[in-house]
Formats: structure tokens, C-alpha cells, sequence
């Protein structure tokens, strides 16, 4: 079982993302954590060039999603999806342990 799961659609941006870089050594992305906004905590996202035996890492078929040591006990369950209308487009977070999220939905709080 991974700690975190993706939809096709945020692995398929995912995927694109590291494809425009055009980076050779980018081995995928890293979910973590950083104090800020109303609600105490907002998600990040990296690119991974040199992976660290500290990372938990899920990986979907080629798409390779790591996570900050710091961050597994605020994500463990998460989802990450991805979402494009006519106003906006980005990724999405759905996370179990959210006890509250702040008005704009930048941030959280377990």
C-alpha cells in the first residue's frame, strides 16, 4: 500500500512537468509541508534530482512521488489530484487528517 495516492490526471501533469524540464537527473517530485497562511500549514511540491535514504517514496507505473520526512505524518492518506475549468487549473489536495482549511484554501490544519 503507498502513503500517498495520485489520479491519472495529476500523474499525467506530474509526468509532463518533469518532461518540460528537460532535466536529466529530476527523478520526480516531492510532497512536503511549510508553515504559512491562516490555517498554519500549505503543501509544497519540488523536483527530486538526488534522492536521500530519508524519503518515503510511492511510485505510480514511471511517475516517481517522494516525500519529505518531515511531512508523512501530515500526508499520509492524501490524494493528490489535479483539476482544470474555465477560471483556474492546478492541483488538489485531498488529505484525511485535515481538521480545517482556511478560507482560500491555501492552507490547513491537522
Amino acid at each position: 500500500m503507498q502513503p500517498i495516492n495520485a489520479t491519472p490526471e495529476a500523474l499525467t501533469k506530474i509526468k509532463a512537468m518533469i518532461d518540460d524540464r528537460n532535466e536529466p537527473n529530476t527523478l520526480g517530485i516531492r510532497i512536503g509541508v511549510n508553515t504559512r497562511g491562516c490555517s498554519g500549514l500549505a503543501y509544497t511540491m519540488e523536483y527530486v534530482d538526488e534522492e536521500t535514504s530519508f524519503d518515503e517514496k510511492a511510485v505510480f507505473d514511471d511517475v516517481s512521488i517522494y516525500i519529505d520526512p518531515k511531512a508523512i505524518m501530515f500526508v499520509l492518506g492524501l490524494e493528490i489530484g489535479y483539476e482544470e475549468n474555465d477560471l483556474e487549473e492546478g492541483f488538489v489536495f485531498k488529505n484525511p487528517n485535515e481538521k480545517d482549511r482556511c478560507g482560500c484554501g491555501e492552507s490547513f490544519t491537522v
